[in-house]
């Protein structure tokens, strides 16, 4: 039996453990945090004040959540998967529905830097993001866009228009290449 590769092997479960225990803190910093959820080892959390996340939901190892400004927020319904290294950021207010699953890598803002001073950064829009939406790996979604219930978007798209509801969508930009039917 090799001792290491036990060791490395439970790690990730370790982490969610610890996790767990490291919620009762963050908890009292959040607007609000529902029960069960579970933040993973996160990289940044910014904002937290402004920040709202329903009950039974993961958010993995390496996120981003970040609200900037008095008039931000960032709100996250119940029985959310948000994966790996996900970021979440927030001038204009970004709203996640429930039921939603976010692949590893995945990046969602209604921010962007300013042209005259690289350092500032300018709302771009509020994100609505619907009710059991999936989002690819590697899929960004940019400020102003709504992604209706049930959406799916394919991995590595770019999504800078609005998406309907029970459509499928990839590319750069992003364009309709299949629907599926409403569960």
């Amino acid at each position: 039996m090799n001792v290491a590769r036990t060791f490395v092997e439970k790690l990730p479960g370790l982490r969610y453990r610890r996790s767990q225990a490291w919620m009762v803190v963050l908890r009292r910093a959040f607007a609000h945090i529902g029960r069960g959820t579970v933040i993973v080892n996160p990289m940044t959390l910014s904002g937290v004040s402004r920040i709202r996340i329903g009950a039974q939901t993961i958010i993995r190892d390496g996120a981003w959540l970040a609200t900037e400004g008095e008039t931000s927020s960032l709100s996250i319904g119940d029985n959310n998967y948000i994966g790996h290294r996900c970021h979440l950021h927030s001038i204009d207010p970004v709203s996640i529905g429930s039921g939603c699953v976010f692949a590893d890598n995945v990046l969602v803002t209604s921010t962007d830097h300013e042209r005259g001073n690289r350092h500032g950064v300018t709302g771009t829009g509020p994100v609505v993001i619907g009710d059991g939406v999936f989002l690819g790996q590697n899929v960004v979604v940019l400020g102003g866009v709504t992604i209706g219930d049930g959406a799916t978007v394919a991995a590595n798209a770019v999504v800078t228009k609005d998406v309907a509801a029970n459509t499928v969508v990839g590319g750069i930009p992003a364009r309709q290449i299949g629907t599926k039917a409403p569960v």
